[in-house]
C-alpha cells in the first residue's frame, strides 16, 4: 500500500454526472489536495448494457468546470493504467482463478429462471430468498456438482457466474472514518457475483482489484455502498491485502421531506441537478451560477468547518477539510441558500470581470457601448444581481429608452400637475452646465425647495420618465450615464405620452 495519499472517484458512464457524485469528486480532491496526494479519475463501465456515449467526455467537463482536475485518469495516463475498467478486463480474470484456486469462489449455472422460481417461492412463505450458506448446496453450482460434470458445462460453454463464497458464523469488524466501528453477522449476507460468463466482472471484484493495484489509500464514496463493505472487507483479506481506509458521505436530501435529491425534485422545483447542460437538462453553468459557487454550497453538504464561516476560496477548503468534520447524517439540498452563495461570489467579482460577462449579453441585444461605461453600469446595478443574466433587466434603461410605463406606478404617480412640473425640470436640467450626478442632484433639489415642492411630487415621477419602471439606482447616477441629451428628450416624450 503506498504511503501517500492516493484517493479516486470512480462513477460509471450511464449518463451525466448528478451534483451528489460532483460533491463526492470534490471531498476527494479536498482529501488528496490537503494531504498534497493524489486525485485519480477511473471509468467503472464494466456495466456495457448502461454505457452512455458522451457521459465519460461530460465527467472530464464537469470536474474540469469546478476547477477539481483529476491528476491521473483518462488522458492523463500515469503508471497505474489503464484508467478505463473494460480496458483493464483480462486483469479481473487473472484474480478470479486467484479466488478460485484459494476456495473463496465457486461457479453458479443457476439459470435467471430458476432463480426467479427460488425467491416466488421464498416470499409466498413471506421469506426473502438470499444465495448464501443455508442453501447453496442445494442449488447449481460447482459447489454441490462433481468437479468433472463442473468441467464438462464449462468446456460445453454452459452460462455461469462466480460467486463469493461468505464463510457462515463469522462477526465482521469493520471501520469506517465518518461512522466508527461496525460488526457485521457473516449469516446474513448473500455470496455475490464477482465475475459473469462474457468475461466482465461485477463492481464488486473490479473496484477492489483496482483500488488495491492502483495503490489507493482511501475510499471515500457515498452512502450506497456503505451495504457492500462487508463484502469489500472480506475480498481484501481473501487476496490477503491490507485495505483502505473507508468513508461513507451522507446522501444529500431532497428540499422538502425526506428521499436522495432526484432530477425530478429540480424538474418539479426549477433548480439544476446536474453542473452542466445535458440533453433536455440545463446544467449549473449554464444556469448562470459560478463554478465557484457549485463548489462551496457541496462542500457545506455535509460538512462543516467548526465555524461561522460560509464563503471559501477553493484553496481555505482544502487547507480545512477533514473527513471527521462529514456529518453521518443526510444534508438537505437547499435551492434558496444556492442562489445567495451565487450573489456573494458575484459581489466579489471586479466590475471589468462582469463587464466582460454582460459584453455578450448586450451584443445579443445589438447594443455597442465602451467597456468603460458597461463597467459603469455593472457598478450602480450589481448589488440587485443574482446572476449576470439578472444585469439587463435590472439595467436596459442605460442603453434604450423606455418606450413605455409601468402602468400601476403612472396610475399613483402622474397628477393633474406633474406634466407641468416635470416641463419646469427639463427647464432645470437643461440649464445645468456640468451634468454630473453630484450637480444635478444639488441644483434639482435647491430647485424643490425653493419652489417649496415635496420631494414626493418630482422624484417618483422623474424616475418613471427616466427609467419606465420604479426601479434602478441612484437617479442621479442614471442621469449622469445616459447624459444631458437623453435625459431631456425621455422627459419630452413622457410628458406626451403621459399626460
Amino acid at each position: 500500500m503506498s504511503t501517500k495519499v492516493r484517493v479516486r472517484f470512480a462513477p460509471s458512464p450511464t449518463g451525466p454526472l448528478h451534483i451528489g457524485g460532483v460533491r463526492t469528486a470534490l471531498f476527494n480532491y479536498l482529501f488528496a489536495k490537503k494531504n498534497n496526494g493524489e486525485f485519480i479519475l477511473r471509468i467503472e463501465d464494466t456495466d456495457q448494457n448502461r454505457y452512455v456515449e458522451g457521459a465519460e467526455q461530460y465527467i472530464i467537463d464537469a470536474l474540469n468546470w469546478c476547477n477539481i482536475p483529476f491528476d491521473e485518469g483518462p488522458g492523463k495516463e500515469g503508471k497505474f493504467g489503464p484508467y478505463r475498467q473494460s480496458e483493464r478486463k483480462p486483469l479481473y480474470e487473472e484474480y478470479v482463478k486467484i479466488l478460485l484456486e484459494k476456495g473463496k469462489a465457486y461457479y453458479a449455472f443457476d439459470s435467471s429462471e430458476s432463480l426467479d422460481t427460488h425467491r416466488k417461492e421464498h416470499e409466498e412463505q413471506g421469506k426473502t430468498f438470499i444465495y448464501n450458506w443455508h442453501n447453496r448446496l442445494k442449488l447449481d453450482n460447482s459447489l454441490s456438482l462433481m468437479p468433472e460434470e463442473v468441467t464438462k458445462r464449462i468446456a460445453n460453454g454452459d452460462a455461469y457466474v462466480i460467486r463469493f463464497l461468505t464463510a457462515p458464523d463469522e462477526k465482521i469488524a469493520l471501520n469506517d472514518i465518518i461512522r466508527g466501528n461496525m460488526t457485521i453477522d457473516s449469516n446474513v449476507l448473500d455470496d455475490k457475483v464477482l465475475y459473469k460468463s462474457d468475461g466482465m466482472p461485477t463492481y464488486h471484484l473490479a473496484n477492489i482489484v483496482d483500488d488495491h493495484l492502483m495503490e489507493i489509500t482511501h475510499v471515500i464514496r457515498g452512502e450506497e455502498w456503505l451495504p457492500s463493505l462487508a463484502l469489500h472487507q472480506q475480498l481484501y483479506e481473501a487476496f490477503g491485502w491490507q485495505a483502505p481506509e473507508f468513508a461513507h458521505l451522507p446522501l444529500i436530501m431532497k428540499p422538502v421531506g425526506k428521499g436522495k435529491l432526484s432530477k425530478r425534485d429540480g424538474e418539479k422545483l426549477g433548480f439544476p441537478v446536474f453542473p452542466l447542460n445535458w440533453n433536455e437538462s440545463v446544467g449549473y453553468k449554464e444556469e448562470g451560477y459560478f463554478s465557484e459557487t457549485v463548489v462551496n454550497f457541496l462542500a457545506l453538504l455535509g460538512w462543516n468547518p467548526g465555524t461561522e464561516q460560509e464563503i471559501f476560496s477553493l484553496q481555505e477548503l482544502t487547507n480545512l477539510f477533514s473527513l471527521e468534520r462529514v456529518n453521518k447524517s443526510g444534508a438537505r439540498f437547499d435551492p434558496d441558500k444556492t442562489k445567495w452563495y451565487n450573489q456573494q461570489y458575484l459581489q466579489q467579482k471586479t466590475d471589468a470581470e462582469l463587464a466582460e460577462l454582460y459584453l455578450p449579453i448586450l451584443q445579443e441585444k445589438g447594443i455597442e457601448a465602451p467597456i468603460s461605461k458597461i463597467e459603469k453600469v455593472v457598478s450602480l446595478i450589481k448589488e440587485r444581481a443574482v446572476f449576470v443574466a439578472d444585469f439587463w433587466e435590472l439595467s436596459d434603461y442605460m442603453f434604450v429608452s423606455p418606450n413605455s410605463y409601468d402602468e400601476k406606478a403612472s396610475k399613483k404617480q402622474w397628477k393633474e400637475d406633474t406634466s407641468s412640473i416635470m416641463s419646469e425640470v427639463h427647464d432645470v436640467l437643461a440649464s445645468v452646465a456640468e451634468f454630473s450626478s453630484e450637480k444635478t442632484e444639488q441644483i434639482v433639489k435647491k430647485w424643490i425647495e425653493d419652489k417649496e415642492l415635496s420631494f414626493g411630487k418630482v422624484m417618483p415621477p422623474l424616475r418613471l420618465i427616466i427609467v419606465g419602471e420604479m426601479k434602478g439606482p441612484h437617479l442621479f447616477d442614471i442621469l449622469e450615464f445616459i447624459g444631458k441629451e437623453e435625459s431631456l428628450q425621455r422627459i419630452k416624450t413622457a410628458i406626451n405620452q403621459l399626460k
